[in-house]
This record gives structure tokens, sequence and C-alpha cells, in this order.
């Protein structure tokens, strides 16, 4: 492997191999046998899995990274050598240091000579007072880093927590020498990046149109982005492999886990309302248009900590009188958990979902799901304690009692937060092949603007003034006949990006005029009350409505039965609404 030489024009091939720790171990081998490649990224850390190695950490002070990709590499480190590819992967987590020693002993033991990198810098937790119980903080690095183990040679490359589009933006900041304050171009960059960061993602897995569009979902192809010096890219996937990717999976992923039109990452502030697609052949999309700002002067630090324990029950209500016999389950349980001499637990949370149908043919079809919750900072408190009162109902209760699980200890759970330090504190060292530490911590941001607007060059499409014109009768129906949505989570929050089939103008238009905050607020009963943000994208016929607080304290702490809201596009997809029939399929 030999490192990209500065200053190159020729394109750059990077892809992806992992969107999550504990995404398809073979698919570091599918990338690097399945077609041409100059860097194959993987992306294993997200908020949880942060948490998840923060209690491997407190186990064995040697752990803290993704162990997965190791046993990847047992094979892929010699493929890689023989195809020339460079790895770059996040899999450091908490201990960058500690996985870079251990791709060099795998190194020595399976006979392939490797170059080994990493980065350090991004664990805070004993840097300042985080408060309390906090049991991981860290920061999120930009690419520089990358930069400079790449420009030094390394075959493979080991981070603990960069920004996710940072894997993407550091590789193409070295192959074609970028500056730091090329902003347009490390923007493109970064929107590869986030495009590439969650694997199939990007080529039709969790798709909102694989039936409609007949893809083949069944194994979808990892993406891969080829980068031009000039910052725009094409998004394809290796041949003969599942999946599509077409302008519709990109705009998914596009719009997947953010937030208004500012993309702001420690490399660039991406402007995603600037966004152009177009389908440039099969599979193939290309991503151009896109403009930077300045990057932040401050950077995320991610933290968590244990938040307590938590139990769980869920009853069996099947047949008739639903609600008669979750009213008396109830009551029993609420006189059980308040007997005098326990503590009742800090938060008990009932939900009733109704499953059931009449006149069901299986039994499963008749049945309703009664979910009891609790939380407390003991385990005492919701282990046995709950469970046990539970199980004792057993022939004293509704008819048909049984539950869905055996009684159960209480589990811990964790709590995510998002903090802020100013980023000129935040160390950056790039620990190079030979052991050379190099500094890049991050410089003061530089304030000069691009030239122009970032609708500058975009495609036509309707203004931010126009209104629909379309006269049609209506039909109820789902809005998911004529919508896409993909959800996903960020600490509490949610987010929900919506887009028009075939990114058709005028079903745009009447999105933005139907599909307000009021109107999402009376399809999803459950954010009645909650705070809503919507923000438009025209340049790809979307919307994306960001929901403050309906995950709680964030998927750790399992607020809610789908605890990183991957499912809340598809139940607003579900829910019916008048649209007009000429675009209705």
């Amino acid at each position: 492997m030999t490192a990209p030489e500065p200053a190159s024009r020729e394109p750059l091939r990077v892809g992806n191999a992992s969107g999550f720790y504990g995404d398809r171990a073979d698919a570091l081998t599918e990338m690097l046998t399945g077609g041409p490649l100059d860097i194959l990224t993987g992306d294993y850390l997200a908020e949880l899995t942060m948490l998840i190695l923060g209690r491997d950490r407190l186990k064995d002070s040697t752990r803290g990274y993704a162990r997965t990709f190791l046993r990847q590499l047992e094979t892929g480190l010699g493929l890689a050598r023989d195809r020339g590819v460079t790895l770059v992967t996040n899999a450091g987590g908490l201990n960058p240091a500690g996985l870079a020693d251990a791709v060099r002993e795998l190194s020595e033991r399976v006979g392939v000579p490797a170059r080994v990198a990493h980065v350090e810098g991004d664990d805070l937790l004993a840097d300042r007072d985080w408060g309390e119980g906090v049991l991981t903080a860290n920061a999120y690095l930009g690419g520089a880093g990358i930069s400079a183990c790449l420009r030094a040679g390394a075959d493979v490359v080991v981070t603990g927590r960069v920004a996710d589009a940072s894997l993407v933006s550091g590789c193409a900041a070295a192959h074609f020498g970028w500056a730091d304050d090329d902003w347009d171009r490390l923007a493109g960059a970064v929107v590869a990046g986030h495009v590439l960061e969650c694997g199939t993602q990007a080529t039709g897995g969790n798709y909102a149109f694989f039936a409609r569009d007949g893809i083949d979902a069944r194994h979808p192809g990892f993406p891969l982005a080829e980068l031009a010096e000039d910052g725009s890219a094409v998004l394809t996937k290796h041949p003969g492999t599942g999946g599509a990717v077409t302008v519709g999976t990109v705009t998914a992923q596009l719009l997947y886990e953010t937030a208004g039109p500012l993309y702001p990452g420690p490399d660039v502030t991406a402007r995603l309302d600037s966004v152009r697609l177009s389908q440039a052949g099969t599979d193939r999309v290309r991503i151009e248009g896109v403009r930077g700002e300045p990057r932040p002067d401050r950077l995320k630090v991610g933290l968590t900590r244990l938040g307590g324990y938590r139990n769980e029950v869920t009853f069996v209500l099947t047949g008739l009188d639903v609600p008669a016999k979750a009213d008396l389950v109830r009551e029993q349980m609420e006189a059980a958990l308040s007997r005098p001499g326990t503590r009742r637990p800090a938060q008990v949370d009932w939900s009733l979902a109704r499953t059931d149908r009449a006149d069901a043919a299986a039994e499963e079809e008749a049945s309703a799901l009664l979910r009891l919750v609790v939380r407390d900072p003991e385990e005492s408190v919701v282990g046995r304690a709950v469970s046990g009162p539970a199980i004792e109902l057993a022939l004293a209760s509704y008819p048909g009692f049984h539950v869905t699980a055996p009684p159960a200890r209480g589990a811990p759970y964790g709590v995510f937060e998002a903090a802020y330090a100013d980023a000129g504190s935040v160390p950056h060292v790039a620990v190079l092949p030979d052991g050379t530490r190099l500094d890049v911590s991050f410089p003061a941001a530089p304030r000069r603007q691009p030239a122009g607007s970032p609708d500058d060059g975009a495609r036509p499409g309707p203004s931010s003034e126009a209104t629909s014109t379309v006269t049609s009768s209506t039909r109820r129906a789902p809005l998911g006949l004529v919508a896409g949505a993909r959800s996903g989570d960020k600490g509490g929050s949610a987010n929900i990006g919506v887009w028009a089939y075939d990114a058709d103008p005028d079903l745009y238009l009447w999105l933005r005029e139907t599909l307000t905050t009021d109107r999402l607020r009376v399809l999803l009963p459950e954010v009645r009350d909650l705070p809503v943000t919507r923000h438009e994208f025209r340049n790809l016929a979307a919307l994306n409505f960001v929901i403050d607080g309906i995950l709680g304290d964030g998927v750790a702490s399992q607020h809610r039965f789908d605890p990183q809201a991957k499912a809340l596009g598809e139940w607003l997809r579900a829910r019916h609404l008048d649209i007009p029939e000429v675009f209705l399929p």
C-alpha cells in the first residue's frame, strides 16, 4: 500500500464496509474483492456504542475498541495489501492506541507487513469535570489527523471519536492537498461521507420505496464514492452487488440524522440546501454544487453515563374485554408497587398496544400487549420487586394471563448528553507509523466566506414563495404512497426526513403546504406536546422535521417502544390524509 500523492487530481475511490458496531461481518472482504478501491473506511461508533465501550473499559482498561474489526482483519489485511487499499476506521473507540497495537500484533502474526497509525485527543474524560457519573466524554474531531497519517504513508489508520463524515473528508484532503479553508471542496467530501457513513442505507437498505421501485434489498452491496478534486462525487457500488443507488436512496441517507440547512462539523459547515443530485447511470448518482462555510469554533462532546436501572414486564391480553383486562392488572400492579414497606420506582410507565383484531384466525392476532416499564437509581427497586409481584398474579388476575418473558432483574440503562468545548482547547494528535507524534490541533477558524449564495447553480425548482396549484380531486390514502421518509435519533431528539417520490416538484409543493408542524402533531399524537421544527430542502424536494425530547435521555435510556426512532418515519407514511389523485399511483 502506498500513501496518496498530495495534490493529486485523479479521482479518489472511497468505500465503506461498516455503518455500526455489529454490521455485516463479511463486508470488509466483499468490498476488497468486489472492485477497485483506493481507501476503505469503517464507521463503528454511535452514541450507544460509546456507552458499551465505556462499560467494556471499566471491566478491562486495555479494551474500549471494536474488537470485530480485528476479526475482519484476519483475512482483510492481506486482501487490502494485495490490492493496494488503505484502511481508515474509527473502530479505535475509547482506545485507538490499543487497537493500533493490536493491529500491529495481528500484522506480525498473519505475516502481512502494515504501517499502522492512529489519531488521539478526543478522549476528554479526565480533562475537566463533566459532572457526576459521566462514563465517557469524547470530542468529535475532524479529518486533520487522518490526513496527516495518510500523508505519512500509513496503510491502516485507526481513530477514536471523529465526526462520521470526517473519515472521508480527511482522506480527500490528503489526496487532493486541500487547504483548511477550501470550504466548498471540503463540504462536498463531508456530504459524500455522510451518505457513505451508514453503509447500505445508501444502496437500498431501509429504503421507503424498495417495494415500489422493485429494489432487491435482500443483500444490498456497500457503497463507495468516486471523489473529484472539485469536491463533487459520484455515489455507486461494486458491480453485481444487491440493492440500488438512485437519487431516492441517496436523498434518504442525506436526510438521515440531520436538522436544518446547515450541517456543522469539525472540518467545515456544509450547506445541505445547496446539494444537487442527478442520476448519472445505473447505480450512479452525482452529488455536486455543495457549498461550504467556516467550521464552528466549538466541538461537540458526547457524554455518556449510567442513568440507573430499568425493568420491563409485558402482559398479553387476548380476546374480549381488553380494556377491562388492562385496567385490572394495572390496578393490581400499582397496589403491589405501593405496598407498605416498599419503595415505589422513581418512574413507572404503562402503554397498551392494541395489536389485537376481532374474530382473529390466530391467537397472536387476537392479542394486545400491555407494557410496564419502571426505572430507578437502585437495581433492587426495579428487579424482582417488580417482576416478582407480576408473576404472582398468574392465577389471580385476568383470564388468559401470561407474559412475554420470565421474571428478570433490573438492567442498567444509559444516558447520552451533548456538551461543547472550545475547539482550540481540544488536543488532536496524529501518531504516525514511525511513532512520531504530530500535533494537528484545531487552529483558529478562518472567517473567509465563500462567494455566492447556497442556491447558485441550483437546478430549477419551486421558489420558497411558490405554492401548489393542483386542483385534482382528492382521495383518502396513506402518505407513504407519494412520500418517502427516513427517521433517526440524535440524543433525546429525533428527525424525520420526508421527500416527494421521484423528486416531483408539484408533489413537493403540495407536501410543503400540507405537512406543516401542526399537521405532523395531528398525524403523530406522541408529538403533540413536543417542540417541532420544520426545515425545507427544495433541491431535494424534501422536508425535515426535528422533534425535541421524544427519545428522553437518548437511545440507551430506552424511553419509548422505538428507542432510536428508526420507524417513526414509517409510522408517518402509514397515516392517512386527503391526497390529490393526480399524485397517487
